[in-house]
C-alpha cells in the first residue's frame, strides 16, 4: 500500500519550498522529521537561498542540491560551498546556528532538498559538529543510479555520520523499470523532485510524499521519462518529538528554553559570521 500526502507550500528566505515532512498525516519516516524541496529557482551571484543566522537543537541538517551552489556558514566557524551532488551535514546537539546564502559568484538554476534527522537521546545533548562530503558512493541498478547520501543501500555505505539506523539516497531514474533492495525493518518514503515515478501502480509527482510503510525487502519503481527522487528510510523513531520552528526536542519546556536563549543571544548558539540579518525566534502562540 502507498500512502500519498501533498506537500505544504511555504516561503523560506528567497526560495519557495514544498514541505513534505512534517505533515499532519505523517510526522516522521524513521528519524527523518523534516523535508523541504527547495526550488527550482534561478539564483544570481547576490541572491540565492539567503537564510540568515538561525538556531537548531536536537537534529542534523542534511543539505542536498540537485542543481546550483549555496554557501554554508555556522557558529563552529565552518564556511563551505556546497555544490550539486555534494553533502553538507550539520549536527546541532545542544545548540548551533548557521546561515545559508548565495556564493557571490554562482548564477544559474538552484534546486535541492533540506532534510532534518531527529537525534536520539544518546546524542541530542552533545556537542555540535559539521562535515562536508564532496563525493559519495553510488549503486548502479537497472535503469537507475542511486547515490547513498546517508546510511546503507544494497551494500553501498555513505561515509556520513549517522546517529540512528536511517537511510537517505538520491535516485536518478531512467526510462523503464528498476528494483532496489530495502531493509525490511525500516519504514520508507519517496519524495519526487523531478519527473514522475510509479510505485505499486500509483504515480507520484513533485509536491507529494509517498509513504511506503515497513516490511518491504525490495522496491519496484517505473519511470516513463527521466526522474529524480529522494528515498528516505529508517527504523521507526521510538520517541515522541516536540518540534517547533527550528527546534527538535522532547518537551515544550525544552523548546521554550531554546527560544529564550536564542532571542537573548546568551551564547548558547554562538555567532555566525554572515552579512545576513539574524532571524529572531517568533512568538509562541
Amino acid at each position: 500500500m502507498v500512502e500519498v500526502t501533498e506537500s505544504h507550500r511555504a516561503q523560506v528566505g528567497e526560495m519557495q519550498v514544498r514541505r513534505a515532512l512534517p505533515r499532519r498525516a505523517r510526522r516522521t519516516v524513521g528519524a527523518w522529521c523534516f523535508a523541504d524541496h527547495m526550488g527550482p529557482t534561478t539564483a544570481t551571484a547576490e541572491v540565492g537561498a539567503d537564510i540568515g543566522p538561525h538556531p537548531h537543537i536536537g537534529l542534523q541538517t542534511v543539505t542536498w542540491l540537485t542543481a546550483g551552489q549555496i554557501l554554508h556558514r555556522d557558529s563552529l566557524g565552518s564556511e563551505q560551498v556546497i555544490r550539486a551532488g555534494q553533502l553538507n551535514l550539520m549536527t546541532a546537539g545542544h545548540g548551533v546556528s548557521h546561515a545559508e546564502q548565495s556564493t557571490g559568484t554562482y548564477a544559474g538554476e538552484l534546486e535541492g532538498i533540506q532534510l532534518w534527522v531527529a537525534q536520539p537521546e544518546a546524542t541530542r545533548h552533545g556537542e555540535p559538529a559539521f562535515e562536508h562530503h564532496a563525493e559519495l558512493p553510488q549503486l548502479d541498478l537497472a535503469n537507475a543510479t542511486a547515490t547513498v547520501i546517508v546510511g546503507e543501500l544494497g551494500g553501498t555505505t555513505s561515509p556520513a555520520r549517522r546517529d540512528t539506523d536511517h537511510l537517505g539516497a538520491e535516485l536518478r531514474l531512467r526510462s523503464g523499470e528498476t528494483t532496489m533492495p530495502l531493509e525490511s525493518h525500516h519504514e520508507h518514503a519517496l519524495v519526487v523532485l523531478d519527473g514522475a515515478v510509479e510505485v505499486d501502480g500509483t504515480t507520484v509527482a513533485p509536491g507529494h510524499l509517498a509513504y511506503l510503510g515497513t516490511a518491504r525487502d525490495e522496491l519496484g519503481l517505473r519511470a516513463s521519462e527521466p526522474a529524480t527522487a529522494i528515498l528516505l528510510g529508517g527504523t521507526p523513531f521510538p520517541e515522541q518529538l516536540s518540534m517547533w520552528w527550528n527546534f527538535v526536542a522532547r518537551t515544550s519546556d525544552e523548546v521554550d528554553e531554546a527560544r529564550a536563549s536564542w532571542n537573548a543571544d546568551d551564547g548558547r548558539f554562538g555567532t555566525v559570521d554572515s552579512p545576513l540579518e539574524r532571524i529572531p525566534a517568533p512568538a509562541r502562540i
